[in-house]
């Protein structure tokens, strides 16, 4: 019995935390918080904290990490037979956890998960090698990569849309925002694989 009792104890805590998170960054922005105020505004100690997380850093990667395993799961094999629908998948993603992106990449955000966004987008762009001309496209241009600006740039571009789609209050769908990101994108990747 106390295996499910402290998972939903650790679950709770991983909510209160991220609430605390959140509220925290709109308040005073990600880089002035500290990890006293987090687990004052969780409910818990500092120790308790520490027992899970190493720093703020660490707890905003563990969430974004099972945030990306779970967009994982849910790409799945879209990518083999769909592959236009992982970024309506993405963009579906993005709004499941609407607050907590708006926080972590608005003006008080943080920098640093900026860049940690960019280069989990450069891995996924670069493992799927591919980004067809929207969401409802049968195609699938295959792109290879002889370095690393044409990835960084596209995953600037996602980054930027998704800012600008939560700062917005998200006017329009996921799969509009995948659309309109995905055919920008591909304009990206079409005149690339034209330089020598």
């Amino acid at each position: 019995m106390t295996q499910p009792t402290s998972n939903i104890r650790v679950r709770r805590m991983q909510k209160l935390l991220r609430e605390a998170l959140i509220a925290l960054i709109e308040e005073r922005g990600f880089e002035a918080l500290t990890v006293g105020e987090l687990a004052s505004r969780a409910l818990m100690s500092r120790a308790a904290f520490y027992r899970n997380y190493q720093d703020k850093y660490d707890l905003v990667e563990q969430i974004f990490a099972e945030a990306m395993q779970a967009l994982q799961q849910a790409v799945g094999d879209l990518g083999q037979e769909h592959p236009a629908e992982i970024w309506v998948t993405f963009f579906e993603h993005i709004a499941e956890y609407a607050q907590l992106y708006r926080a972590l990449l608005g003006q008080k955000g943080s920098p640093w998960f900026v860049r940690k966004m960019r280069a989990s987008l450069v891995e996924l762009i670069k493992e799927r090698g591919q980004l067809p001309h929207g969401p409802n496209s049968s195609s699938r241009p295959v792109h290879t990569f002889s370095d690393e600006f044409v990835p960084d740039i596209v995953s600037t571009l996602f980054v930027e849309a998704i800012t600008w789609w939560l700062e917005q209050d998200r006017p329009c769908t996921p799969r509009e925002m995948a659309t309109r990101t995905s055919l920008l994108a591909s304009a990206l990747f079409k005149e690339a694989s034209t330089w020598q």
